[in-house]
């Protein structure tokens, strides 16, 4: 699988790949978390009071989090064991990469960008057969637990019509307050289909980045595509033999705009998921072409440092923020974009009461932060485990 980085990226790398593992923690190999100035960020919010519903796997008990998962709900009845049961391992990385505590009977663990937040497990399962009626029963059981954020790093293809029934669920969760967040999918550089429910009207869709703060080439682009997140060379927890892995996809890129959320409403409780959401949208990180959004990184990279620190105005409680709503109560998807992947009009398309501190905002802090990072990422290629592609 082709990465999305630099050249220098690669010699850097390259460089490095003779240091001694046993150097470095486990936290100085997670590079986003640096990137993204966490430890600036847990003086201000580490996501606490906020629950974060993974429909996903499963959640498999690993030490880093311990205390952090609620009872939830199991609807792959057809495998073994419970929500608490991982069938893939795939829940676990997310709920790790949004919750994980560092706590691990070695001393060395690994951190969630949230980790003061709780998980609440849905396991649902993922033969074609019967996805739908049990993701679309996931994401209505989430809508009434007091979970604010659900994150869904799971997608499949299919058309607006096959999509309806997950609109109605969609549109209920919406009007219980929560806030959605799905993955795009990992087909970018080769057959880029449109996955839902990251397509679906109400739901945030998250692309990747690279620690050069580029959409990954894996990342698949188009105008579901809401947000980005980090989601490459992911160092986190994981229900793996070694308890440590290294992943990549949108699968974490959307772990990480859901954990961004949660430090936002953490910090600010009275808010509604529009006016979390749209700061969010605001502080984001803009496209480096100067366009609002664009087909790969939508309206920017996701920086809770920034929505925490100069949030702007969140605007109006009960507005949505994205357009894709009103669209599709017009009988459309999520805005079409032009031939070039860019919005055609900009203007419909901007999330509303925007934050002075939007147009400051640029991918380019990422590149130092990202290559800098890259220097501690190498000397940990022996010690984690290379995730299979999702």
């Amino acid at each position: 699988m082709r990465k999305a980085t630099s050249a220098l990226v690669g010699l850097l790398l390259a460089g490095v790949a003779a240091t001694p593992a046993h150097a470095e923690s486990v936290r100085s190999q997670q590079w986003h978390l640096d990137a993204m100035k966490a430890d600036d960020i847990w003086k201000v919010s580490t996501g606490k009071g906020v629950t974060v519903a993974i429909i996903d796997t499963g959640v498999a008990k690993i030490p880093e989090l311990d205390g952090q998962v609620l009872p939830g709900k199991d609807f792959a009845t057809t495998y073994d064991g419970d929500e608490r049961s991982d069938y893939d391992t795939h829940g676990t990385t997310m709920a790790a990469l949004i919750a994980g505590t560092g706590k691990h009977p070695s001393g060395d663990g690994s951190f969630g960008l949230a980790h003061g937040a709780k998980i609440l497990p849905i396991r649902v399962p993922n033969e074609e057969s019967r996805r739908t009626p049990s993701w679309v029963a996931a994401i209505r059981y989430a809508a009434d637990t007091d979970a604010k954020i659900i994150n869904i790093s799971l997608g499949l293809d299919g058309t607006p019509e096959d999509d309806q029934a997950r609109r109605e669920a969609v549109k209920y969760a919406l009007s219980k307050g929560k806030l959605i967040f799905a993955g795009a999918g990992n087909n970018g550089d080769t057959l880029n289909q449109v996955l839902y429910p990251a397509a679906t009207p109400g739901v945030v869709g998250v692309g990747a980045t690279g620690v050069n703060g580029e959409a990954t080439k894996e990342s698949q682009h188009g105008p579901q595509i809401d947000i980005s997140a980090p989601g490459f060379d992911m160092v986190t927890a994981c229900a793996g033999k070694t308890g440590l892995c290294k992943t990549h996809g949108t699968s974490d890129a959307s772990a990480i705009a859901s954990a961004s959320a949660a430090l936002i409403w953490s910090a600010h409780p009275d808010w509604t998921n529009n006016q979390v959401l749209r700061v969010l949208l605001n502080t984001a990180g803009k496209p480096s072409d100067g366009v609002e959004r664009n087909d790969y990184i939508g309206y920017g990279i996701v920086r809770p440092r920034i929505a925490l620190t100069n949030p702007g105005d969140p605007g109006p409680a009960d507005v949505y923020p994205l357009p894709d709503l009103a669209a599709a109560a017009q009988g459309a998807g999520k805005p079409s974009a032009s031939a070039d992947g860019k919005a055609p009009d900009a203007a419909a398309s901007k999330p509303a009461a925007q934050a002075e501190e939007k147009k400051s905002g640029s991918v380019l802090p990422w590149i130092a932060l990202g290559l800098g990072a890259c220097v501690l990422i190498g000397g940990a290629v022996t010690v984690v485990v290379v995730r299979r592609n999702r």
